[in-house]
């Protein structure tokens, strides 16, 4: 049986911190192009609450698959691959299902 120590629980958070960094800065990032092409064309309109839900699916799922890929860790590279691919395909599955239902017409 393992337990861990002092030093294991400092590591884990930093390694915390700076995943929530990455995490972070990429959410960012990526949410600088609809902010960007509002500026420049109407046919992007994006609400508060657009970039609210984009970034809780981006950093939701950035999140899940720096976790995902951390289990699976010790398993073939296949295997990884394959883990954190199924997490980012289930974020870009809701992302368009947010957006044009693609899968659930609701009211319709």
């Amino acid at each position: 049986m393992h337990t861990a120590d002092s030093r294991d629980a400092v590591a884990h958070k930093g390694t915390l911190r700076i995943d929530l960094l990455r995490v972070g800065l990429a959410t960012a990032v990526i949410l600088l192009a609809p902010l960007v092409a509002m500026q420049f064309t109407h046919q992007v309109a994006w609400t508060g609450f657009d970039f609210a839900i984009a970034a809780l699916l981006l950093s939701g799922a950035g999140l899940a698959c720096l976790r995902t890929a951390r289990r699976v860790a010790h398993r073939q590279p296949w295997q990884r691959i394959a883990a954190v691919a199924a997490v980012a395909l289930a974020a870009v599955w809701l992302w368009l299902e947010l957006a044009v239902g693609v899968l659930f017409k609701l009211g319709s």
